[in-house]
């Protein structure tokens, strides 16, 4: 939407247009041309947040379309719905509650490869994560937030410190095999770096922010 409004700006910057309804009517149909962009690229289903179509859409977008696209997509209960073509799997972390998520940012949804499964496996069922390798987990949709020094705080923000909560948005998650790999790396989550989730815990790992990491809690970017 931007671009459109910088496009006007410089247009009435320029006096190419001097009639202010004129150019108000151009920002209104590039507004709605932005809007139909954005709902095309979107590519949400219709229908119940519950249903299988909706969980695969939203769970596989957690990962760029190069591997959501192909990753095989497990519900609410663990059930895959839909077989993938490559070794990634993409899923919710949160339950789903009755009637199905109100955005895929609720669900906490991610995707990750076969190193990281069993780190999954281990977080789910509360054991310590027996891995082969280092594993990559992609949460492009976000997460309701943790605090950042204790597992299984999810979406506990009244519960948490609130210097050590952070709601994210958009990144990638490194979950070492040896976590004293990552010992070296900082807890603040307010510099934009990756740093340190979960340390001297089991499930240890490296948050790497991407784009729009801070939309969900402007108060912890960067400054």
């Amino acid at each position: 939407m931007k671009r459109y409004t910088d496009l006007i700006k410089l247009i009435i910057g320029g006096k190419m247009i001097k009639n202010l309804s004129l150019a108000l009517a151009l920002l209104s149909l590039a507004s709605c041309g932005a809007n139909m962009d954005d709902s095309k690229n979107n590519g949400e289903p219709d229908g119940s947040h519950a249903s299988a179509e909706w969980q695969i859409w939203a769970y596989s977008t957690a990962a760029p379309d190069f591997i959501g696209d192909f990753a095989t997509v497990k519900d609410g209960n663990g059930k895959v719905i839909r077989e993938g073509s490559n070794s990634w799997v993409c899923l919710a972390f949160n339950p789903m509650p009755e009637g199905g998520f109100n955005t895929p940012h609720d669900a906490n949804p991610a995707c990750g490869d076969a190193a990281s499964l069993a780190w999954v496996d281990a977080y789910m069922s509360n054991t310590i994560p027996e891995m082969k390798s280092d594993g990559w987990l992609w949460m492009l949709h976000g997460d309701t937030g943790v605090d950042n020094f204790r597992a299984y705080s999810e979406g506990d923000r009244e519960g948490s410190n609130p210097i050590h909560f952070i709601e994210s948005g958009p990144h990638l998650m490194l979950l070492p095999k040896d976590p004293k790999t990552i010992d070296t790396q900082t807890t603040d989550f307010d510099t934009g770096a990756p740093y340190v989730m979960f340390k001297d815990s089991p499930y240890v790992h490296l948050m790497i922010p991407t784009e729009d990491y801070y939309d969900y809690q402007p108060s912890a970017e960067p400054k």
